[in-house]
């Protein structure tokens, strides 16, 4: 059973807002507590308590600490995380978050990574908001997670730089791609923590998914606004069995390079994979001059786009990337094992929506059977695809076309 947790954002996403309905759905203010002690911030302890905002309870978390006069950098950052005693899976997504925002502060101010100075984000408070999301995210233990479109607010905030608009700059070079939402409020909805954290975890962006709600978390915000509950929502449920197929949001970036060597764009490739894409692929093109050319594509979540473009960039001659927002549908999946005369196979079963079976038999592991019993890769493919046919007639239910 696929376990679904969905950010209703109607009133925008903050570090502390997250932690805040992380512990109320259950992962235990304890816990978050325990980790963040193993790091040696003198003081450093989360505090609960439950608030109402515009008449609804929620649970309002503070970071109590010792004070601090100093901004940290990347390397510090990274071995602050490495000093606790935060699992790997908690590690992995702390120094995933922190990456997105020293990725996005470096575009901004245009420097390298390695000298990102964390300001606002570097301060104890947000490294506690960060480190507890994302130990709390582990705690959580979700499949998936489905994400509103996010609403910024506007007007004007002062930060470390001076005064700027609303979204602040990291926070909008956060949202590339991601889904914004509407908003008269007159405040800084989505900071650039809760932009890192949203970014970093999430999935997919659209509306409630197919799912069975379980239980129900509310994170307040600090303020409490005449326009609207300042509250964020997470739904965590089962998705619905019955479900054949998933949409969700995603991002498509294209290159044209007509001045790259075959290998560099191979090695490209290799990279794009790398950085999380859902697919890479190269197109022949003839551009000006009648010069032969190839256009790279890749598809990726939203919250992965900066990344994509990042290796783009610097693993090719472009100076331009475009990019757009897309939907896809993907149908239901789940791994399967045949047994053919040379041995298992392994594959994916998908349902089309009117719940017939798709099987595909993977590559590489027809090829490691082709290999083993020195037999034609096309008699593998057919003897999985006929295995799973057998298999689906004992059942009693019927053949299936497969793809």
């Amino acid at each position: 059973m696929t376990k679904i947790a969905y950010l209703d954002c109607g009133s925008g996403i903050s570090g502390d807002m997250t932690i805040a309905a992380l512990i109320d759905v259950g992962v235990g203010l304890d816990n978050l507590n325990k980790a963040l002690g193993s790091l040696g911030l003198p003081g450093l302890e989360l505090r609960a308590v439950e608030v109402k905002r515009r008449g609804f309870r929620a649970l309002r978390v503070t970071v109590e600490a010792e004070p601090e006069h100093t901004y940290r950098d990347w390397r510090q950052i990274k071995a602050l995380i490495g000093s606790g005693s935060l699992t790997d899976r908690q590690t992995d997504l702390a120094l995933r978050i922190f990456n997105v925002l020293a990725k996005a502060e470096s575009r901004v101010h245009g420097i390298p990574i390695e000298k990102v100075h964390f300001h606002e984000v570097g301060a104890i408070d947000s490294i506690a908001d960060i480190i507890g999301a994302a130990v709390g995210w582990d705690l959580l233990g979700v499949d998936r997670v489905v994400v509103s479109p996010v609403p910024t607010g506007f007007g004007k905030i002062r930060i470390a730089h001076g005064e700027c608009s609303i979204p602040a700059p990291a926070t909008a070079e956060l949202l590339r791609g991601v889904p914004l939402a509407e908003s008269s409020i007159k405040h800084e909805l989505t900071t650039p923590t809760g932009a890192a954290i949203l970014v970093a975890v999430a999935d997919s962006f659209g509306p409630v998914p197919a799912m069975k709600i379980k239980r129900i978390g509310y994170g307040a915000g600090q303020r409490d606004f005449p326009q609207r509950p300042n509250i964020l929502r997470l739904l965590v449920g089962e998705a619905v069995e019955d479900a054949k197929h998933d949409a969700e949001d995603v991002c498509v970036l294209e290159t044209n390079l007509d001045d790259e060597r075959g290998e560099i764009v191979a090695y490209c490739i290799s990279r794009l994979w790398q950085s999380g894409a859902l697919d890479v692929y190269t197109t022949a093109i003839g551009m000006k001059k009648d010069r032969p050319a190839v256009k790279i594509t890749v598809v990726c979540r939203p919250g992965d786009a900066a990344l994509v473009e990042d290796v783009l960039f610097a693993e090719t001659t472009t100076l331009g990337v475009r990019r757009w927002s897309a939907a896809r549908s993907i149908l239901r999946r789940e791994p399967l094992t045949v047994e053919t005369s040379w041995g298992p196979v392994e594959g994916k079963i998908g349902w089309r929506r009117d719940g017939s079976p798709r099987f595909a038999p993977e590559y590489e592991s027809c090829r490691r059977v082709a290999m083993e019993n020195d037999v034609p890769l096309r008699d593998v493919y057919e003897a999985a695809g006929k295995a799973f046919d057998e298999r689906r007639g004992e059942r009693g239910e019927g053949r299936e076309e497969r793809g």
